[in-house]
């Protein structure tokens, strides 16, 4: 075996013990050993363990903490590219969502709104700004605009569930087709705080559209995902 290949067989060797020490029983933010306590143990270099553990940082399953150590991770929410809710979405990964409504209200469209809308910017709009949480733990601040002639009494309605439930069953608006456009942003002081986050940190911005059975326009809709917990997850096909 080339020594490179016995570099990259120890390393894969180290990774795979720490993967279980995750996998068995530690927390989220549980501190792992350092890395000489794993070289000792493992009877390999330093260096060895620095390599598995840049692995895994980049895979998202640890983080440093300079002076204090490597944790391990949250777990990440892969969602993929179909017409779900954030609800739905948590159900499916088998955790709990959760909503804290931040503000609700009525407003001009504006111009962007409007346009996404089919509305006049002179339009009103209702307006609803909700944090979503992943058990318990917020990942995702969303401002939701919608025609507001076509949610007549919608804020009177509980709003921290699923919308698109609640637009079924009292409107008879069915959610059936949407586009996205997903990009890399970071948050400023005032969104990170409600996401628990240090400001300017890393986020991916969802702009969603959506329209009914009948190709209405619905909803536009502009989240923000932390992204040390959301990833988007592709299937291509040729």
């Amino acid at each position: 075996m080339t020594d490179a290949r016995n570099a990259d067989h120890k390393s894969g060797r180290v990774r795979s013990h720490l993967e279980r020490l995750i996998d068995d029983g530690l927390q989220p933010h549980d501190k792992l050993p350092t890395e000489r306590q794993l070289a000792d143990e493992l009877g390999v270099s330093r260096m060895t363990v620095r390599h598995a553990l840049n692995a895994l940082e980049a895979d998202r399953r640890v983080y440093r903490v300079h002076g204090s150590g490597t944790f391990v991770a949250e777990p990440t929410i892969d969602k993929t590219i179909r017409l779900t809710s954030f609800t739905e979405d948590m159900i499916e990964r088998g955790m709990k969502p959760g909503t804290r409504v931040i503000d609700v209200g009525t407003e001009y469209a504006g111009a962007t709104v409007g346009s996404k809308l089919n509305l006049s910017p002179a339009a009103t709009v209702v307006r609803i700004r909700r944090v979503r949480l992943a058990d318990g733990a917020p990942v995702c601040l969303e401002t939701v605009h919608l025609d507001a002639a076509r949610v007549e009494g919608l804020l009177d309605r509980e709003l921290s569930g699923s919308l698109y439930e609640l637009l079924a069953s009292h409107y008879g608006t069915i959610v059936s087709k949407a586009e996205q456009r997903i990009a890399a942003t970071v948050l400023e002081p005032g969104d990170a705080e409600l996401l628990d986050v240090a400001p300017f940190s890393a986020a991916l911005v969802v702009e969603r559209r959506t329209t009914d059975q009948h190709l209405r326009p619905v909803e536009f809709t502009r989240s923000l995902y932390r992204a040390d917990r959301y990833s988007f997850l592709i299937d291509i096909e040729r």
